[in-house]
């Protein structure tokens, strides 16, 4: 059955228009508060449940942040309120505080006019798809407020942010520190200005900070890890070891070497898989997904670390790393699960994994970045103007197919074709890679232009 609301990561949009308007806010709060009612089982009796409520730094967070706490009391449901914090801060804390859940009012690396809403159930995971379900059927019911005497009460968590740095803090080994590391960190003006600088420097680290300035309208803005090239210049005009890109909200993270080379998702999920392995603490394989470079398969391969693919979303890595028993994976967005660590994808956390790694090796990021070289990869997006030509548009249909066997061939083990339909656009994506730039380029315009035709 599919769902109205919840997409992959939760509700997100346009402030101001649905679903993220504060009527809408509120019902959705008030419809959550419901069923988390209604699975009460393990409270005192006469205990109301309680939801924690942590915000990115957009303006619209105090909105939507109100419209919440309004729909959640109205149903009897305590709030706890963290103001600013990371996604997987809230993911922890909602554990450390048994809360019945958790909620993130953030649009991640989205510019400041949108927002969204993020669920965390009460072991800090996202919520299942029957949860969802049933918060989506109570929304459409009237508002019944509860009687004054069993509505629910709000109040701040003041410590939060200190409770998540000494959180981050313990999962680097106490025998290890970042003394000598000249780090700057970009915290994209988004989630994770308050505590990230903290955590590293009381780890030992002379840290740098960009981004670190929030004012509602400026997160994301050609800072953070979607747009990493103000880390690149600081870090070389610092004469900086190595710095750290977030983005808004804290759950995804790129690194920049000495020289301002950037690191992505792929080349960091490389470095702590590998150092676990030297330790013999890699438990399992390693999760990637549709999109991960070919290069980071063929060099686990190399060590005999299993691989796997899930499809694009953290939602499915995690998905298969619970299926296959595994404990890590990624994106290459910089997305990336250390269930070993956190239940879910923590930024600052990942970043540590793979200073941890640096430092038992004994080697620098760019003797660390140069072990693992992504083969070129091209990606070609075509784009139908209709909801008519969809039919049109299934991806195996003879002549498409036929042009990715033929490019198979050619390619003969040396890389891979990988065609799907985007999933918010009108749009289908064609990826090629390999080890020869020309020949991937090449092979890529072939299969995009066999594609056009029949988009036509």
């Amino acid at each position: 059955m599919t769902k109205k609301y919840f997409g992959t990561d939760g509700i997100r949009g346009k402030v101001g228009e649905q679903p993220i308007t504060p009527e809408f806010v509120m019902r959705l709060g008030y419809a959550a508060g419901k069923v988390l009612t209604s699975l009460q089982g393990n409270l005192a009796k006469g205990a109301h449940p309680a939801v924690l409520i942590g915000k990115d730094t957009r303006i619209s967070g105090y909105m939507l942040e109100a419209a919440l706490e309004a729909g959640l009391s109205a149903a009897g449901v305590d709030v706890l309120l963290t103001g600013p914090m990371p996604t997987p801060a809230v993911a922890y804390l909602t554990r450390a505080l048994r809360a019945q859940a958790g909620i993130v009012i953030s649009a991640s690396h989205n510019p400041y006019y949108d927002n969204g809403i993020k669920f965390f159930s009460a072991d800090g995971a996202k919520l299942p798809d029957d949860i969802e379900h049933a918060i989506e059927a109570e929304i459409e019911k009237p508002m019944q407020v509860m009687e004054s005497a069993k509505l629910g009460k709000a109040r701040r968590i003041d410590d939060a942010a200190g409770r998540y740095i000494e959180f981050c803090k313990s999962t680097f080994p106490n025998h290890l520190d970042l003394r000598g590391l000249k780090i700057v960190l970009d915290c994209a003006h988004g989630a994770t200005y308050h505590v990230a600088p903290d955590v590293f420097h009381e780890l030992g680290a002379e840290i740098i900070a960009i981004g670190n300035k929030p004012d509602g309208l400026n997160i994301n803005e050609q800072v953070g890890s979607t747009h990493p090239q103000a880390l690149q210049k600081a870090v070389v005009e610092h004469k900086a070891d190595l710095g750290i890109a977030f983005d808004g909200d804290g759950d995804r993270v790129l690194m920049v070497d000495a020289n301002g080379d950037l690191l992505d998702g792929d080349q960091l999920l490389y470095i702590i898989a590998l150092g676990l392995y030297a330790k013999g603490k890699l438990k399992g394989g390693v999760a990637g997904t549709l999109m991960t470079n070919l290069a980071l398969e063929h060099a686990l391969q190399k060590h005999q670390i299993p691989f796997g693919r899930a499809n694009v979303g953290d939602r499915y890595v995690l998905e298969m790393l619970n299926t296959k028993n595994w404990k890590l994976g990624g994106e290459n967005s910089g997305h990336i699960l250390t269930l070993d660590k956190h239940t879910s994808g923590d930024a600052i956390i990942a970043a540590l994994q793979v200073l941890q790694a640096l430092k038992e090796s004994g080697k620098t990021l760019t003797q660390m970045r140069d072990s693992l070289v992504l083969y070129p990869q091209v990606l070609i997006n075509v784009t139908y103007q209709s909801k008519a030509n969809q039919a049109k548009l299934n991806l195996d249909l003879p002549q498409i197919q036929n042009a990715v066997k033929k490019a198979e061939t050619e390619l003969n083990g040396t890389g891979r074709v990988l065609l799907r339909a985007s999933g918010t656009e009108p749009k289908i994506r064609v990826m090629v890679e390999g080890q020869n730039k020309n020949q991937v380029q090449k092979l890529a315009e072939d299969i995009a232009e066999v594609v056009r035709l029949a988009a036509t």
